[in-house]
């Protein structure tokens, strides 16, 4: 199966494309879904499992997104701390933040009983590590909030990694899965119930009519009387952009010499944090960790960040092999809560966005919540997610911080970001921007020693990319959108790829 990145993950071993049954047609359906992750598909099924008639389009492969590269933990304690979130949103706020986190778990649970997916779906017990005074006083404070908010948490006095530690909490019912048997099991449900999946089907710009809205894809048009972007961040230029900022996680699965291996999720406090679980794939059990998280096109060297990831692993486990070590990219909300409902300035088209760390989790609540929207039943949770909501003290400083990065980028690496005079000697596989005859370019060289050019400039907004060789990827750092090494769009919010410029000989 293809991921928007080089590197393969876990889920990848053994996984191929999804293969649609059902065929389109010209009709008009109820909804469109744009996006094949998580958040797409269990929508589409939710909806379609309502009456509604569907269609999902997805631009590549579904999971082809940050679903194909998540670490798959099923959260109820989440990146936004209950004490975070009861400052901002008050006690009630943050009860009915766990209430949904319960209800997207329960809802993942279901979805996978009621049709028999065979995803490996477990619950685990998750814990919550300190090891400083500071960090000891911060875990209390999370302790007591999310016994209020609802969760089933206590005082631990072990931890299931090799790590020192001064105090732990341990969270009760959290769990895990294998992401792509999940998401092919819901398609192929949704599939049963008479859904249509379109597959390399890119949509360009949707349009709001009288009688609904019309999507221009790469695939021809397509009409729906509502439609909803599941695309973790969506299209265009919007307020949503500046609400939410792109990061990059990594991650490592490897085997230990021991075969002792963790029971449990493992999570420490720092920023960024460390987290760590088990998978077992084909019979070989793998311990997951990952971390070392940074904002999107801000590491120079993206490669030397796996070599921090396995140097701080070895530290502390007994590693036999490194098996596969990759990276994803998520958005996180200015004030800690995601973003689900109509789109800021429309009235037919709905957008979930702003998961955090925690997209397996609120992807699938996303769904929920978008269900009840579309087909006029009540839900609590419109008014704390609306993608409209107005906080001016909660996260205004995380939106002041997160802008003033995407300024400094617009400015700095647009105008100074390189000091190159003239085109440099690269080798295979490697990339630079470099000035040619007064223009900046992006330069790729291939394997077979082919160099690609390509403007540098995001189409989205009019940031200048930066080179990921790790992913081998051109990733935006004002508003995370990325782009192959030849230039073709990978991930929003671009509504195309970047432009190439032929080199003459």
């Amino acid at each position: 199966m293809k991921r928007d990145g080089e590197k393969q993950s876990l889920w990848q071993h053994g996984i191929v494309d999804y293969t649609p049954v059902n065929k389109a047609t010209d009709e008009v359906y109820d909804v469109l879904i744009v996006g094949g992750g998580i958040t797409g598909i269990t929508t589409a099924l939710l909806l379609q499992s309502e009456g509604k008639r569907c269609i999902l389009a997805e631009a590549q492969n579904l999971g082809f997104g940050t679903t194909g590269g998540t670490t798959a933990h099923i959260n109820t304690m989440l990146d936004t701390t209950y004490a975070e979130i009861e400052k901002n949103f008050g006690e009630d706020g943050a009860k009915l933040v766990y209430r949904g986190a319960r209800e997207a778990m329960d809802l993942i649970e279901g979805l996978n009983d009621r049709y028999r997916i065979d995803c490996d779906f477990v619950y685990r017990t998750a814990y919550l590590y300190a090891d400083t005074h500071k960090e000891n006083e911060e875990l209390e404070k999370i302790l007591n909030a999310s016994e209020k908010a609802g969760c089933v948490s206590s005082w631990a006095s072990g931890i299931p990694v090799p790590i020192p530690f001064t105090k732990a909490v341990r969270f009760e019912f959290q769990a895990q899965f294998h992401p792509i048997k999940y998401i092919h099991g819901l398609a192929k449900a949704y599939e049963a119930q008479g859904g249509i999946i379109r597959q390399q089907c890119a949509v360009t710009g949707i349009k709001s009519n009288d009688d609904g809205v019309v999507a221009d894809t790469s695939a021809g048009a397509i009409r729906a009387k509502q439609a909803v972007y599941a695309t973790h961040i969506p299209p265009g230029i919007n307020i949503l952009h500046f609400r939410n900022a792109p990061y990059r996680s990594y991650a490592a699965a490897f085997t230990l010499k021991n075969g002792v291996y963790p029971d449990g999720l493992a999570y420490d406090m720092k920023d960024p944090y460390h987290y760590f679980r088990t998978h077992v794939i084909d019979g070989q059990q793998y311990v997951i960790g990952g971390g070392f998280d940074h904002k999107t096109g801000h590491n120079e060297n993206t490669e030397y960040v796996f070599t921090e990831l396995e140097a701080y692993l070895r530290k502390y486990f007994d590693i036999d092999t490194v098996a596969y070590k990759w990276s994803s990219q998520y958005y996180i909300p200015a004030d800690g809560l995601p973003y689900i409902g109509l789109m800021p300035g429309e009235d037919k088209i709905y957008v979930a966005t702003g998961f955090g760390g925690n997209g397996m989790t609120l992807g699938s609540l996303a769904a929920k919540v978008l269900c009840g929207l579309l087909v006029n039943r009540e839900t609590p949770y419109a008014d704390i997610f609306s993608p409209t909501r107005i906080k001016p003290v909660a996260g205004f400083a995380n939106f002041v911080k997160e802008n003033a990065d995407v300024v400094s980028a617009f400015i700095s690496r647009r105008f100074s970001y390189e000091k190159i005079a003239a085109l440099v000697e690269l080798a295979p596989g490697d990339a630079t921007i470099a000035e040619w005859e007064g223009k900046k370019v992006a330069l790729y060289k291939d394997d077979n020693g082919r160099v690609h050019a390509l403007d540098p400039v995001c189409p989205h907004a009019g940031c200048v990319v930066a080179w990921n060789n790790a992913e081998k990827s051109w990733d935006c750092p004002c508003h995370g959108g990325r782009y192959s090494a030849d230039g073709a769009l990978l991930t929003g919010p671009a509504r195309k790829g970047l432009e190439r410029i032929v080199l003459e000989d």
